[in-house]
């Protein structure tokens, strides 16, 4: 039985560290399937009929317009992703407040805290094994990053990097402008793609003609299947909570941190208006707003719930 567990946490451990060297082919492979897509559409296919002049020169000139416009927020969100910290827990991090009954915490009392540490039954305060510390409210540890996540999402291999508190927005931008982007050029090279089953003759050397093949199936299977990730996260937008909480509170009814879809949306994206669309926010909600932070959520005062 020792020796089944052991190899079970080998084999996690190996799976973990498999995970961490992804990072820069999963980079390359998203840059290579831009960069087909690119020579598909602008190289091969609409830039060439810039110069046709009349109606498709119009059209051609409206979907590389739209094209690099999406692309430049794709890619913006994409790195945003990657190289945002998706939070970590400071320093000897303590609760300020009991999270429960908004009490003075009484971690405050050293004598205290190690008493309440040692107590499994006591719901109120989380604490992680793995990193010796306190975590806060909706923190999860993630094995493949090793440390723990404020708010965390899941990992994602495709940004290498966790999704969590401080990179969700960034995370739901990308799928969204990817989803844009990736069913902009399915509609924009379908024509090409049934002209390969006609009995016409298609202009273009091989090379190029395959390249317009894969570009279409690609963003095709991408458009596809972005598509039934970004419903699934706006889903979970709506509801504030997230991949893990979903699954860990499946059987509970209420969740004491659905505030009602206007704010669960604002604890994601901001209040003001004019950041939603881009991976960034504004100062004025970075300051009033803790939940974008990681660290404190607001709740329903009412109601009674235990933290995971």
């Amino acid at each position: 039985m020792h020796r089944s567990g052991v190899a079970m946490a080998w084999n996690v451990f190996k799976f973990c560290t498999a995970l961490r060297g992804l990072g820069s082919i999963m980079i390359l492979l998203v840059l290579g399937v831009v960069g087909v897509t690119y020579y598909a559409v602008v190289l091969t296919n609409y830039g060439p009929a810039l110069y046709d002049g009349g109606l498709y020169s119009l059209i051609s000139l409206a979907v590389l317009i739209f094209f690099h416009c999406l692309l430049v927020m794709l890619l913006w969100s994409y790195f945003s992703v990657v190289l945002t910290d998706p939070g970590s827990v400071p320093p000897n991090w303590r609760p300020a407040v009991d999270e429960e009954r908004g009490e003075a915490d009484p971690l405050n009392n050293g004598s205290e805290f190690t008493s309440l540490q040692a107590e499994p039954s006591n719901q109120r305060i989380r604490y992680c094994r793995k990193c010796n510390q306190l975590k806060p409210p909706r923190c999860h540890h993630c094995s493949v990053c090793g440390r723990c996540v404020l708010k965390m999402d899941h990992h994602c291999v495709w940004v290498v990097n966790c999704v969590g508190a401080l990179n969700y927005k960034y995370f739901l931008l990308f799928l969204f402008y990817t989803f844009l982007e990736t069913s902009l050029v399915t509609l924009a090279l379908l024509p090409h793609f049934i002209a390969f089953f006609s009995d016409d003759e298609i202009p273009g050397t091989p090379g190029t003609l395959a390249t317009t093949f894969l570009a279409f199936v690609l963003n095709l299977a991408f458009a596809l299947s972005v598509l039934g990730f970004l419903i699934m996260h706006i889903s979970l937008v709506a509801a504030n909570t997230t991949t893990i909480e979903a699954y860990e509170k499946k059987t509970t009814p209420k969740w004491r941190y659905d505030l009602g879809q206007k704010k669960n949306f604002e604890q994601v994206f901001g209040a003001d208006k004019r950041y939603w669309f881009i991976p960034a926010y504004s100062e004025e909600d970075l300051r009033r707003m803790p939940a974008l932070q990681g660290l404190e959520y607001p709740s329903k005062p009412d109601f009674d719930s235990q933290e995971f």
